[in-house]
């Protein structure tokens, strides 16, 4: 009975090791159908594309590099449900761009060179606030904690108050997604040094810490829990701006959109 026993928890054990390796295929192969590219207009008259969907992971229950463990600390100031967004720009501007984000996806720096001219100068006039939430998306389709990691960075420069410039930096800087060049802190600490007063002692010990590691793990629960397309998921007043291929958004509409709901 003892052999036979241990022969079907080996042959139990193999079938669920299988179906799970199955199963990873098939994500993987979900991956590669769900790519697509929108269209986005450049800033400063010049027209480009901003690659804007990246893929939702499927890899749920990949290793978060730790992230998970321990008390959820969440960055200074950090606004909307369970505290998982960073916001830039006044709290009284009547438009809200919500952002879902990862520092080693292409397609959300490609969003960004589009749209950051666009979004500052809203925010300055107080007519734009944006949230931003960080996500690991790339950690878990490529491997490596760049996405973890550089996320933890910026919330650390969200303590130091600043988030918007670091962050821009972090984009500005992005290496190859297939580069795990954000997973060393040194690279990340380097960058901090373009963020006049950024690169403090402070700074430096939240960043080589993981302060903040866990609260990056709870944004990206939320993210999969919210079943976006993926990244960059860009709302304005809870609308997907991506959503309409046939009438796609540009940064001079999005202009236009958010001077028009300013005016009441």
């Amino acid at each position: 009975m003892s052999e036979k026993n241990d022969g079907a928890n080996r042959d139990a054990k193999r079938s669920a090791r299988e179906r799970l390796q199955a199963e990873r295929e098939r994500d993987k192969g979900r991956e590669k159908r769900r790519r697509t590219i929108l269209v986005a207009a450049s800033v400063v008259g010049v027209l480009a594309l901003a690659a804007v969907v990246g893929v939702i992971a499927a890899n749920a229950g990949k290793d978060d590099g730790g992230a998970g463990a321990g008390p959820v600390a969440a960055p200074s100031g950090a606004v909307g449900k369970d505290a998982l967004a960073i916001q830039t720009g006044q709290d009284s501007a009547k438009s809200t761009l919500t952002v879902w984000e990862d520092f080693r996806c292409p397609a959300c720096k490609s969003f960004e060179n589009a749209y950051r001219a666009a979004v500052h100068e809203l925010e300055k006039k107080g007519q734009l606030k944006a949230e931003y939430h960080l996500v690991t998306l790339i950690d878990g389709n490529m491997g490596g904690s760049g996405s973890l990691k550089a996320a933890n960075a910026a919330a650390c420069a969200q303590d130091a108050g600043k988030f918007s410039e670091y962050h821009d930096v972090l984009f500005m800087n992005q290496p190859p997604e297939t580069d795990d060049a954000y997973g060393k802190n040194e690279k990340l600490l380097a960058l901090a040094a373009k963020v006049p007063g950024l690169d403090t002692p402070e700074f430096r010990a939240c960043v080589e810490k993981g302060t903040h590691n866990s609260w990056v793990a709870k944004s990206y629960e939320a993210f999969r829990a919210g079943n976006f397309r993926g990244t960059p998921t860009v709302l304005l007043n809870g609308k997907d701006i991506f959503a309409d291929q046939a009438n796609p958004m540009t940064p001079q509409k999005l202009k236009a959109a958010v001077e028009q709901a300013a005016k009441g």
